[in-house]
């Protein structure tokens, strides 16, 4: 076991704690766990045997589901409803940093590019920014 209860190798999704001992850390009584898995705002994981597992997050998001009844009067479905927009929100951050990483590496990509590119110039050519006039003078054929 490591310091705070969780064995080696575990993390906050680790399911490790049995429904007695999430009740004791949640300040909540099994028969609430019970309830609030079977209407689907705290789904713990599952021994082989089918007994519940509670993970330190799941522990985390009971004591929210207490905290919006408690403290804020929101009724269970409102709490569900919470729960799911916030877990989207948070799919969303991650699909966003996923973009920008992908995006940071795209115009890294295109910089390579267009280096590569002006290396291969021939030093005779030279480039004209699009802002610059270019005049092209023909002598009149003289008689």
């Amino acid at each position: 076991m490591t310091f705070g209860g969780l064995p080696s190798g575990a993390d906050e999704d680790t399911p490790v704690f049995v429904i007695s001992v999430a009740a004791q850390l949640s300040g909540l009584h099994a028969q609430t766990l019970r309830t609030y898995d079977r209407q689907g705002l705290v789904s713990p994981g599952r021994s082989p045997g089918g007994g519940r597992r509670y993970s330190m997050r799941d522990i985390a998001l009971l004591r929210e589901v207490q905290r919006l009844s408690q403290e804020h009067g929101v009724n269970l479905a409102g709490i569900k409803r919470i729960i799911e927009l916030e877990n989207q929100v948070d799919a969303l951050r991650s699909r966003v940093q996923e973009l920008t990483e992908e995006l940071a590496a795209a115009y890294a990509a295109a910089e390579q590019a267009a280096a590569a590119v002006h290396a291969s110039y021939r030093k005779d050519l030279v480039p004209v920014r699009r802002e610059t006039a270019l005049v092209v003078w023909k002598p009149k054929r003289s008689r």
